[in-house]
């Protein structure tokens, strides 16, 4: 695409995902003075960590016994606060182009560009949405009492509330919701989760004590309500058998379908959706270009937010000598420098 000057941007770094390794990018490459722009399809940073359970404990983050993931985002957003990054929020990038000095210039679909020697591809999965369930007349029920993702906890309370799904989402909300819904119900197809084996044994001793009710093997057949409002969920066996569900809200959490969009496109080395990377440097095969957090791929790879954040500082380290070629780094630990100002 072609980008106006006018609408163009130059900074040292484009960072391509506001999710919590992108975030602490900002913070990783600020610290070597390095400024940032910030791009995400999503209007709010956090990514899926606030796009799906903001509300969801993570056990861990060191120093963190215990964080909600919507905190552990004001956090992030704080840290990288002093570098004062330019965030793009609801936009997608579409292209890259390299210019004849060597930079990249990224074209967003609201006309404007970006204009740096590093970029960083902080992308997750790429810009993702929810497998739906197919079941007939859904769109009637969505976003009023059908939900893909929890924002607030509290607006369950007293609800009856059936969960379908087996993988850690299904059971960790589950529950989380045990002692705040008025019923909470586990609708899933075999006895086997997908989920954290400490987490699958506390959910099955819950339904043992009545908190929870597994619902199984069933799946989800029909909806039945009026004016987007449940009243009641529709089960059924491989054989046929139905269970009716009485309902108020129905979470189904089937995972997310994701798309790096263009990004897969630009000539970077792919292991199917993940961008090959150097272990050491998180660089790409394309010069500038680094990949952090789950969209990069290589030996040993763990996808933990933990690991994320350490690849962070390893891609701001090795993107110092593209940005400032010619310039010699002298590695400081933060208690003796401080935070830039």
């Amino acid at each position: 695409m072609t980008v106006s000057p006018e609408a163009r941007y130059e900074t040292d770094a484009v960072i391509i995902g506001a999710g919590p390794a992108g975030l602490f990018s900002v913070f990783q490459l600020g610290m070597l003075r390095l400024s940032c722009h910030v791009v995400d399809a999503l209007e709010v940073i956090g990514g899926q960590l606030t796009a799906l359970y903001p509300e969801k404990p993570i056990y861990d983050i060191p120093g963190f016994p215990r964080v909600l993931a919507a905190d552990l985002v004001e956090r992030l957003a704080e840290q990288a606060e002093p570098f004062k990054p330019y965030y793009h929020m609801g936009v997608k990038v579409e292209s890259l182009l390299r210019l004849p000095d060597g930079r990249w210039e990224i074209g967003l679909s609201n006309g404007q560009g970006l204009v740096a020697p590093v970029v960083v591809i902080a992308a997750g999965a790429g810009a993702f949405g929810p497998n739906r369930p197919p079941l007939p007349d859904l769109h009637r029920y969505e976003g009023k009492s059908v939900f893909y993702l929890v924002q607030r906890r509290e607006d369950l309370r007293d609800k009856r509330v059936v969960i379908a799904g087996g993988g850690d989402s299904a059971v960790d909300w589950a529950i989380s919701l045990a002692d705040l819904a008025a019923r909470v119900m586990v609708v899933h197809r075999r006895q086997k989760f997908r989920a954290a084996p400490d987490s699958e044994a506390r959910l099955k001793a819950m339904a043992e004590q009545g908190a929870i009710e597994l619902v199984i093997p069933y799946q989800l057949q029909s909806l039945e309500g009026e004016a987007g409002q449940l009243t009641a969920v529709e089960v059924a066996t491989v054989d046929g058998q139905i269970r009716r569900l009485p309902a108020d809200v129905l979470l189904p959490f089937f995972g997310l379908a994701s798309d790096l969009g263009p990004i897969a496109q630009w000539g970077l080395v792919m292991n199917g959706p993940l961008i090959t990377v150097e272990p050491a440097t998180l660089a790409t095969n394309l010069k500038g270009i680094f990949a952090i957090g789950d969209v990069a791929g290589y030996p040993g790879k763990l996808k933990l937010i933990l690991q994320g954040f350490s690849e962070a500082a390893m891609a701001a380290q090795a993107a110092f000598a593209v940005a400032r070629p010619g310039q010699a780094l002298h590695f400081e630990h933060s208690t003796a420098s401080g935070v830039p100002v």
